[in-house]
């Protein structure tokens, strides 16, 4: 199975013509001719996954977050970025990325986030999900619910007495996604990345909120990304091994720079 067999698997569960403008997902880096011989999924592509990928033989790493974001000019050694796509050219490593196509898909970042959070009655539009929760609590007792659903700190913005039913959520930087939840019947809204002036519009209208990592809400829907794609596989009778990413967020930072 080839590379461009894998993009197409990735594009029927989450289909790249959906991404957002600003968006740079699809296969990135790679031959569309090479043979597959096993897949790394993680969130972002690091020096430390890069490592990992090695490790274990994968010759293709899916992510949810794109390089090239925006667009450049060289690829060298003196930038972050540029050390990342010479680790991996060098190493024959693909790299296929699957952002907004995947928070918005069914099953996907969303989804699998609302799931996390037990959500009943989920509905959506978009990038934003809301559902039920198993049952009413306070916004205090709320903040505490979700860090152990999601094992992360999590910051509440608002009063801790508000009574919440009914929790709207966007993963990552999805702040700014508030009012539609609020639309769709939201009384409190979960996110990785509130920005203060977000949250200060969101206490003036009584709807507490809560930031939980960038990290710890997108996870959960790269790891049912690979899930969904090793389904996909065994539907056609392939076998190909997919491992999850074991790197944790920021992992790389500490890790020794690899001379280039």
């Amino acid at each position: 199975m080839t590379i461009q067999d894998i993009h197409d698997l990735l594009d029927a569960v989450a289909p790249f013509s959906t991404q957002a403008d600003f968006d740079n997902s699809g296969l990135l880096i790679g031959d569309p001719a090479q043979e597959v011989s096993a897949i790394l999924v993680a969130l972002d592509v690091t020096e430390t996954v890069i490592q990992e990928a090695i490790s274990l033989g994968a010759n293709l790493i899916v992510t949810h977050h794109p390089l090239m974001f925006e667009p450049i000019r060289r690829i060298t050694a003196e930038t972050y970025e540029g050390r990342l796509m010479l680790s991996l050219i060098r190493a024959g490593i693909g790299l296929i990325a699957c952002h907004t196509p995947l928070d918005m898909a069914p099953g996907g970042i969303n989804d699998a986030l609302a799931e996390c959070c037990a959500l009943l009655d989920v509905t959506g539009e978009g990038f934003v999900r809301v559902g039920a929760l198993p049952q009413p609590m306070r916004a205090g007792d709320l903040k505490e619910y979700l860090a152990a659903a999601l094992d992360t700190d999590v910051r509440l913005m608002g009063d801790p007495e508000i009574s919440v039913t009914r929790l709207g959520l966007c993963s990552g930087a999805g702040g700014g996604e508030w009012p539609l939840a609020a639309d769709l019947g939201a009384d409190a809204f979960l996110s990785g990345e509130i920005k203060h002036h977000i949250a200060l519009e969101m206490a003036d209208q009584g709807i507490p909120c809560f930031e939980c990592g960038h990290f710890a809400t997108e996870q959960p829907g790269i790891f049912a990304l690979a899930d969904a794609l090793q389904n996909a596989l065994d539907q056609v009778q392939y076998r190909l091994e997919i491992f999850k990413s074991k790197a944790g967020a920021y992992a790389s930072a500490f890790a020794s720079r690899r001379e280039t």
